[in-house]
C-alpha cells in the first residue's frame, strides 16, 4: 500500500495503486480519483471510481482525472455510449463514421517545394483529421479556421492527392455550397474561411482590374494614407481580433514606428530589408499567426467599410507547377490568408524541440496600380505578393535569412513609351536630314564631290553627334517631366515607372552617352589633325656691322621667339573653356548634398529638400536622379557660360580676343586649315610694319595706334576685322601641300639624323618657303591663287556652311565672332557641357552616388585636355 499526498497538498492518504511524479495518488485510465466523501470528509483510503459511460449518464473522466463529465455528443450519437467503436474513427476528441469517407484517408504531410521535401507533420497528424471532421460534419467555425490554417501552411497548394490539408478544405468548400456565402462574396462560404479566389483562367485579371477601389487618394490633401487592417487567427483557428498594419505588424525587420508606418503613405515607394537570425525567428514565433488583410475606407453612409486584399503566393503549387511565378496573369491563382513564420508544421515526431524545416515570409510586396487616365488618385485594389523561403534547420544560431517588405506603385506605361518612341523617331529623322546637310558642307570644305567610304564614315560620325543630342534632349525632357509632374501633383494622375520599367530609359541614356563620347573623341582627333602655320611678317633689319676687315654691312636675323611665343599661347588656349570644371563640380555637389536637391529624386510625393533623421528615406528613382542631376548640371553650366561671356570676358579677361591682339603685337598671323579646303585666318600683321623692337618703340607704337595715327589692324584697308573663315581653292591647297610635303620629308627622329646640320637647314628653308608663300598669298601676289573677302549670308551663318564654291579664287569670309575657336575646346562648349552632363549622370546611374560621379567627372575633365 502506497502513501501519497492529497490533491490539495494538506494531507497524506493511502493510495490504491501507484503514485504520480508529484507524490499524488494515481488511477488507471478511465477512472477518477476520489479522496473525500460527499460531505468533504477525507477518506481513510483513496478510491479509483469508474465513470458511467452508458445511458443515461454518458460520462468519462475529465482531463484532470478528478471528476466525471459528459462525453462529447459525437460519441453518444454514433455509439450511444462514451466509446468510439469501429468502423467509427476517434480523432481530436470526436467520434465520426469514416468508413469509405475521405476523412479516413487524411494525408498529414507538408510539401516544402523549394527543398523538394515532403514531410510528415506532427501538428497535422494531431489536428488535421479532427479539424476536417468537425468542419465538415458539424460546421464548427473554429475547426474550419484551423483547417484553413493548415492549408495555408501548405502554401494553398493543390494536387491530385485531395486528402491533404488543401484537398480536404476544397472538398468541404465544394460540399457546403448550400450553407450560403458571406457578404455576397461567392468565394467566401458560410462557416468556412476565405482562402481562394478560385482557379478559373482569367479570374485574377478580373479581380485586380474589374472594379476600382471605392476611395480616392491624394498626395497633399485628404486620404494621404492607405489604412490596411488585418483579421488575426491563431493556429488553432481562434479569432484574435483586428489589428492595423501600422507599427510593423507584417514587417519582420525591426525599426522605429515612424519609419515602419511610412510604408502606407500613399505614393511612397517603401523598401525594408534586413537579415534575420533563424534562432531569433524561432524564439519570437513559436506558433504561426495568420492574417486576413483588408483596406479600410469610408462608405457613403459614414460607416467604415473594408475591402479584401488578394494575395499572390509565389510558392503556391497547382498540380506540382508554380503557377504564380511569371507575368501571365491568366495563370495566377489568387488567395487570401498569409502568415509570417511557421516553425510548427515542420516538426516531424514531436512538437517540442527544433523543427526540421521552418518556413519564412522572406519577401512581401504590396503592389498598388493606378487606374489609367484618372486625375483623382483612383487605384485598383492592392495586390499582396508574398514569397516564402524554406530553411532546413542545421544550426539556427548561425543561420540567417534575408527578409524584405516593400510597397510599390505602378501605372501602365505603354502610352508613355509610345510617345517617347514617336519623339525619338521624329527627332531621329530630323537628325538624319541635319547630318546630311552637315555632310554636304563637309564635302564642300574638303573639295570633293564623290560619295565614297570616307563620306559615309563622316556622315555616321556627324549623325552620331546629332543623334546623341536627340537622345539627350528626350531623356532630359523625360526626367524633368516626371520630376515636375510627379512631385507637383495634388490629385494623383501618375506614378513613377518601376525600376524594371526604367530599362528603356537607361538604354536611351546609354545611347546618348556612347554617341556623345564618339563625338567628343572626334573633336579631339580633329584638334590633333588640323594644319596650322604661323606667318611671321617681320622682315630683317639692315644695320652696319663692324669687323676687322673694315666696315661691312649686314642684317639682323628675325627672332623666332615671337613665333614660338604665339605657338605657345595657341597651345594654352586650346583647352580654354567658359566653364570652370572644379567650380562646376563643387557647385553641383553643393546643391545636391547641402541644399538637398537629391531628395527630389526619392520615390515619395514629398517635395521637401530637407529630411529629418527619423524620417523614412525612400529609394531613389533613376529617372528622377537623372532629371535632377542633368537639369542642375545644365543650369549651373549655362549660368557659368552667361557669366563668363557677359561679365568675365567683358570686364576681366577674354583670352580668345587677347590672342588676336597678341598676334597683332607680335606681327604674326595664324593660318589654320581644319579641312582640306576650309579653315580660319587670324590677321596679325602689325600696322607698324615690325614688332621685333625694344620697349620704347613698342610703347610709342601703341600710343600712335591709340591716337589713330596709323592704319587699322584689319586685313582690308580701313577695317579692323582680323579674323576670317576661309574657303581656299584646290590650286592653293595643292601648293600648300607641296611645300608641306617637302617639310615633312626633312623631318624624322633625331637618332636617324646623321647630318643634322643639313637637315636643319632644309627644314628652315621649307619653313621660310611656306612663310613666303602664305604671306604672298595674303598680299594677293599670285594672280592664279588670289582671294576675295565677303560677308557670309544669313542662311550660311545659320547652317554653318558655304554656298559658294571657291573655283578660281579663294574666299575669305568676314568673321567677327572668332569662329577659329571651333578648332578649340572653346568653340565646342555645348558639346563638352552635354558630354560632362552625361558622364556625370551615367556614373551616378551605375553607382547611385553623386559624390563618386562628381569625382570621376572632374578627373575626366582634367585628363581629357592632356
Amino acid at each position: 500500500m502506497f502513501q501519497g499526498v492529497t490533491i490539495d497538498g494538506w494531507n497524506c492518504i493511502k493510495c490504491p495503486s501507484g503514485l504520480t511524479s508529484y507524490g499524488n495518488c494515481q488511477c488507471s485510465s478511465g477512472k477518477i480519483l476520489v479522496e473525500r466523501d460527499v460531505n468533504g470528509t477525507l477518506l481513510h483510503e483513496a478510491e479509483c471510481v469508474d465513470c458511467n459511460g452508458s445511458d443515461p449518464s454518458f460520462t468519462w473522466p475529465d482531463t484532470s482525472g478528478l471528476r466525471c463529465e459528459r462525453c462529447h455528443q459525437t460519441f453518444i450519437n454514433k455509439t450511444n455510449s462514451c466509446n468510439c467503436y469501429q468502423p467509427n474513427i476517434l480523432s481530436g476528441g470526436i467520434c465520426f463514421n469514416g468508413a469509405g469517407h475521405i476523412l479516413s484517408r487524411v494525408l498529414s504531410t507538408i510539401r516544402f517545394g523549394q527543398l523538394g521535401i515532403l514531410l510528415r507533420s506532427e501538428w497535422l497528424s494531431m489536428h488535421l483529421q479532427a479539424s476536417a471532421a468537425a468542419c465538415l460534419l458539424y460546421s464548427n467555425q473554429t475547426a474550419c479556421q484551423a483547417l484553413g490554417n493548415m492549408c495555408v501552411m501548405n502554401m494553398h497548394s493543390t494536387s491530385p492527392q485531395i486528402a491533404d490539408a488543401c484537398g480536404l478544405f476544397r472538398y468541404i468548400y465544394t460540399n457546403t455550397a448550400a450553407l450560403g456565402v458571406v457578404h455576397s462574396i461567392t468565394f467566401w462560404r458560410t462557416n468556412v474561411p476565405w482562402l481562394y479566389y478560385d482557379d478559373q483562367p482569367g479570374l485574377a485579371a478580373r479581380v485586380l482590374t474589374a472594379f476600382p477601389f471605392p476611395e480616392n487618394f491624394s498626395f497633399k490633401a485628404r486620404n494621404t494614407n492607405i489604412k490596411f487592417l488585418a483579421a488575426l487567427y491563431d493556429v488553432r483557428g481562434k479569432f484574435l481580433g483586428w489589428r492595423s498594419l501600422n507599427g510593423g505588424l507584417l514587417q519582420l525587420c525591426p525599426d522605429i514606428a515612424k519609419r515602419l508606418d511610412a510604408a502606407f503613405i500613399f505614393g511612397t515607394t517603401y523598401e525594408q530589408k534586413c537579415e534575420m537570425s533563424i534562432s531569433k525567428l524561432l524564439r519570437d514565433n513559436p506558433e504561426p499567426v495568420f492574417f486576413d488583410v483588408y483596406v479600410a475606407y469610408g462608405g457613403s453612409d459614414g460607416q467604415q467599410n473594408i475591402w479584401p486584399v488578394p494575395v499572390l503566393n509565389l510558392n503556391l503549387q497547382h498540380n506540382d507547377q508554380f503557377t504564380n511565378i511569371g507575368n501571365n496573369i491568366n495563370n495566377w491563382i489568387l488567395t487570401r490568408r498569409i502568415f509570417l513564420v511557421d516553425s510548427l508544421s515542420g516538426r516531424e515526431s514531436t512538437l517540442t524541440g527544433l523543427p526540421r524545416v521552418v518556413r519564412i515570409a522572406s519577401k512581401i510586396t504590396i503592389s498598388i496600380s493606378l487606374v489609367p487616365e484618372t486625375h483623382r488618385g483612383t487605384i485598383y485594389p492592392p495586390l499582396m505578393i508574398i514569397e516564402y523561403t524554406d530553411v532546413q534547420i542545421q544550426n539556427p544560431d548561425n543561420q540567417i535569412v534575408p527578409v524584405s517588405f516593400s510597397v510599390q506603385y505602378e501605372i501602365n506605361q505603354s502610352d508613355f513609351l509610345i510617345q517617347t518612341d514617336v519623339a525619338l523617331g521624329v527627332l531621329g529623322g530630323l537628325a538624319v536630314l541635319w547630318s546630311l546637310l552637315k555632310t554636304a558642307a563637309w564635302k564642300r570644305r574638303i573639295g570633293s564631290q564623290m560619295i565614297d567610304l570616307q563620306t559615309v564614315i563622316q556622315f555616321l560620325i556627324l549623325y552620331a553627334g546629332v543623334l546623341a543630342n536627340v537622345f539627350f534632349a528626350v531623356t532630359v525632357g523625360i526626367g524633368f517631366y516626371w520630376l515636375l509632374l510627379f512631385k507637383g501633383q495634388k490629385h494623383v494622375s501618375l506614378f513613377l515607372p518601376l525600376p524594371a520599367d526604367e530599362k528603356d530609359f537607361i538604354t536611351y541614356v546609354s545611347c546618348a552617352f556612347t554617341l556623345k563620347a564618339l563625338q567628343f573623341l572626334h573633336i579631339l582627333f580633329s584638334q590633333l589633325s588640323i594644319h596650322i602655320f604661323f606667318i611671321d611678317w617681320e622682315r630683317p633689319k639692315s644695320k652696319p656691322l663692324k669687323s676687322e676687315g673694315g666696315g661691312k654691312g649686314g642684317v639682323f636675323p628675325v627672332s623666332i621667339w615671337r613665333t614660338f611665343f604665339i605657338a605657345n599661347e595657341w597651345n594654352e588656349i586650346q583647352t580654354v573653356r567658359r566653364i570652370n570644371p572644379l567650380f562646376q563640380v563643387v557647385l553641383v555637389l553643393f546643391f545636391l548634398k547641402i541644399f538637398g536637391f537629391e531628395n527630389l529624386a526619392l520615390r515619395d510625393p514629398s517635395s521637401s529638400l530637407s529630411r529629418d533623421m527619423q524620417d523614412y528615406i525612400a529609394p531613389s528613382s533613376r529617372i528622377l536622379r537623372y532629371g535632377v542631376a542633368a537639369a542642375l548640371w545644365l543650369a549651373l553650366g549655362c549660368l557659368q557660360i552667361l557669366f563668363f561671356s557677359g561679365i568675365y570676358e567683358r570686364f576681366v579677361e577674354d583670352k580668345i580676343r587677347q590672342f588676336v591682339d597678341l598676334c597683332s603685337m607680335s606681327n604674326v598671323s595664324v593660318f589654320i586649315l581644319s579641312h582640306r579646303c576650309y579653315g580660319y585666318y587670324i590677321h596679325g600683321r602689325s600696322v607698324h610694319g615690325h614688332a621685333d623692337t625694344n620697349m620704347e618703340e613698342m610703347n610709342l607704337n601703341l600710343k600712335r595706334e591709340a591716337e589713330n595715327m596709323c592704319s587699322q589692324r584689319g586685313l582690308q584697308p580701313n577695317t579692323d576685322i582680323q579674323t576670317f573663315q576661309m574657303s581656299i581653292s584646290s590650286r592653293t591647297r595643292a601648293q600648300f601641300d607641296r611645300i608641306h610635303d617637302n617639310f615633312l620629308k626633312n623631318r624624322g627622329p633625331s637618332r636617324f639624323l646623321h647630318s643634322s646640320t643639313s637637315i636643319s637647314e632644309q627644314s628652315t628653308k621649307a619653313y621660310h618657303t611656306m612663310n613666303k608663300f602664305l604671306s604672298s598669298f595674303i598680299d594677293h601676289a599670285f594672280k592664279d591663287m588670289d582671294y576675295f573677302v565677303k560677308d557670309k549670308l544669313l542662311l550660311e551663318r545659320i547652317l554653318s556652311m558655304e554656298f559658294m564654291e571657291p573655283m578660281d579664287r579663294s574666299i575669305f569670309y568676314n568673321d567677327e565672332n572668332h569662329s577659329f575657336s571651333n578648332v578649340l575646346f572653346y568653340g565646342h562648349e555645348s558639346t563638352l557641357l552635354i558630354f560632362d552632363t552625361l558622364f556625370f549622370c551615367v556614373i551616378d546611374i551605375m553607382s547611385q552616388n553623386f559624390v563618386l560621379a562628381a569625382i570621376f567627372t572632374y578627373l575626366q575633365q582634367e585628363v581629357s585636355p592632356l
